[in-house]
């Protein structure tokens, strides 16, 4: 006698339903927090990423800082290396670490640089823009023309130490024309990144992402002897209203505050 065939009843229809979408939705959120870790590793890797080519070319500028002992040349170029303590820093110097990016264009490895830091506009993220500008001339307006670029976004602060070799203790800021120091660059520079990411527990906040480094400058020896040092501090001291200046007039928050209350200092 042949066995009647018999389908599938009504409960377990329902029971099978039942497992499939308990299934789909522990495979859906598995996906979905899977994406959202991704897309938090991706944010941060832009941060570090970010932080440590921002780094890189600071380091390298400032490592090749320099002064030049030809103070003769009026009105024709002018080497100094001026740190100003703001929120957040900045910073003007020559450096030789330029790169001729075109072949035979009439360019050395000197250069003007000026890193300095602006409010963010909305499109751009948040706290500051650290941006760098290089000119391919030395002149006599050292914060001034030359190519601008940006070298970090999301800037919580940028803060800057010199070390001042005489002493051996850090200063918050450094100004080659004044009169504490003289045609003289810092033993080495340090520097103080934080930039905002995302807090990997909540979107909707954001941490702050600390990056420290110190950079020595090859060339930190003053350009003039001991009895010029002397000389010139003791100028200095006499024409304290000319000499003072030299941080007011770079001390702008952007590259094209004047530098001319300062170049009575250094010729």
């Amino acid at each position: 006698m042949r066995r009647a065939r018999r389908g599938m009843t009504l409960v377990e229809v329902l029971v099978a339903i039942s497992v499939l979408v308990v299934m789909s939705a522990v495979v859906f959120e598995a996906l979905r927090n899977a994406a959202e870790m991704e897309e938090v590793l991706q944010g941060r890797d832009e941060v570090i990423r970010g932080a440590r080519v921002a780094i890189a070319r600071l380091k390298r500028d400032l490592q090749l800082a320099y002064l030049t002992p030809n103070r003769d040349a009026a009105l024709t170029y002018q080497t100094v290396f001026v740190g100003t303590d703001e929120s957040p820093d900045q910073v003007i110097f020559a450096s030789l670490a330029h790169e001729r990016m075109y072949l035979n264009t009439r360019e050395s490895d000197q250069a003007e640089v000026t890193v300095w830091a602006e409010r963010a506009p909305a499109e751009r993220g948040k706290g500051f823009v650290l941006y760098h500008r290089e000119s391919q001339r030395i002149d006599d307006k050292p914060d001034e023309d030359g190519a601008i670029h940006p070298l970090a976004y999301n800037v919580r602060s940028f803060d800057l130490k010199y070390l001042d070799g005489r002493s051996g203790e850090w200063v918050e800021s450094w100004d080659s024309r004044g009169v504490d120091t003289p045609y003289m660059l810092p033993r080495a520079v340090e520097i103080n990144l934080i930039l905002i990411g995302r807090d990997p527990d909540d979107e909707r906040r954001s941490i702050d992402v600390p990056f420290v480094t110190r950079v020595k400058i090859e060339h930190s020896k003053s350009v003039m002897g001991p009895e010029a040092l002397l000389t010139a501090a003791a100028a200095g001291g006499a024409g304290g209203a000319t000499s003072g200046g030299g941080n007011s007039g770079v001390g702008g928050g952007s590259p094209s505050s004047g530098g001319g209350s300062g170049s009575a200092v250094l010729r």
